[in-house]
């Protein structure tokens, strides 16, 4: 059934400490990353070029000791160039399918918004089933399988934006956000001391035990007054006035998991509204789609789901424990 909770929040730890060796100054964004991983999710990163996106997926990789892949997306990419192809072997008289890279544990969609509709839904099946088709051949994908995807959210010009079915398939959507001025002296500093471009990562982990972390969090106790509070905030953001269409159940089941990382990150066995609230924005926000009218007085879907989370009634805490 997977490792402790004791020794997965120990490596947890670990891996955090390792990464931030590296980038400087992001723990919430490293925790919120690191909770969507161990939950088996999917995430998207969208913010602004130059804010160590790609670089804290390979520093993950690194330090997770999973395979890591990555792939530029343009307007010219083909679904083949993700999932892979049939080749015509000459020598055998046989077609051999040539694995593209999709089939890695990590695997970096890099600025997923520049590739046509047709090249982004072939990640739909990889994503939602670990799995790809290809000519009436199906191909498992390594476990863990995770695909972190980035977009800049200021370029429209030559974009593709996502549609809803894409963007539901990501446990959670994160903005890295400008550093402080001290953080980026550190940047500076470090940079300056270790005398080259590249930073050295040891391996906290494997695979295998990446795999029995993320068992783990079934461990993690949820009662029956948290299931009923995630379903009142998805409810919410479906009879929301400036919502057209709200969270699906999958949203319910993604803040159910991610709860159960924060929880186990705070030292609890067991979720608690606190919990829920703090992995609410990053797990709900990009689901929503919202009414024209909203978009013209620049409300978003993360501004929506903050407010839902201060009306929705929590739970009392003599409710929400194992040994209530």
């Amino acid at each position: 059934m997977g490792a402790s909770l004791e020794e997965t929040r120990r490596l947890a730890q670990s891996v955090l400490n390792e990464v931030e060796k590296v980038i400087v100054g992001k723990r919430g964004v490293l925790r919120l990353l690191l909770a969507t991983m161990l939950s088996g999710g999917h995430l998207l990163f969208e913010d602004f070029p130059g804010l160590a996106k790609t670089l804290i997926a390979r520093c993950f990789a690194d330090v997770l000791g999973i395979d890591f892949s990555r792939i530029q997306f343009t307007p010219d990419l083909l679904p083949a160039d993700i999932t892979g192809s049939s080749i015509f072997d000459q020598r055998r008289g046989t077609f051999e399918f040539r694995r593209g890279p999709v089939f890695a544990n990590l695997v970096l969609g890099d600025e997923i918004n520049r590739a046509p509709p047709k090249t982004q839904a072939a990640l739909l099946e990889a994503m939602q089933e670990n799995q790809v088709t290809v000519e009436d051949s199906t191909h498992r994908l390594p476990p863990p399988f995770i695909v972190i995807a980035t977009q800049n959210p200021i370029e429209f010009e030559g974009t593709y934006p996502l549609p809803e079915a894409q963007l539901d398939r990501f446990m959670t959507r994160l903005r890295v956000g400008y550093p402080t001025h001290d953080d980026q002296w550190e940047i500076l500093r470090r940079r300056l001391e270790r005398k080259h471009e590249d930073a050295k990562l040891d391996a906290v982990v494997d695979a295998a035990t990446l795999i029995s972390m993320q068992a783990s969090l079934e461990k993690v106790y949820v009662d029956e007054s948290i299931g009923h509070y995630i379903i009142d905030i998805v409810e919410a953001t479906r009879s929301h006035p400036d919502v057209q269409v709200g969270a699906s159940p999958r949203g319910a089941l993604s803040l159910m998991k991610l709860g159960r990382a924060h929880a186990l990150f705070n030292n609890r066995d067991f979720v608690t509204p606190e919990d829920i609230k703090s992995v609410g924005v990053p797990g709900l926000g990009h689901r929503l789609s919202l009414r024209p009218e909203s978009w013209v007085r620049r409300i978003g879907g993360d501004e929506i789901v903050r407010a839902i989370l201060q009306e929705v009634p929590t739970p009392r805490a003599e409710e929400v424990g194992p040994h209530k």
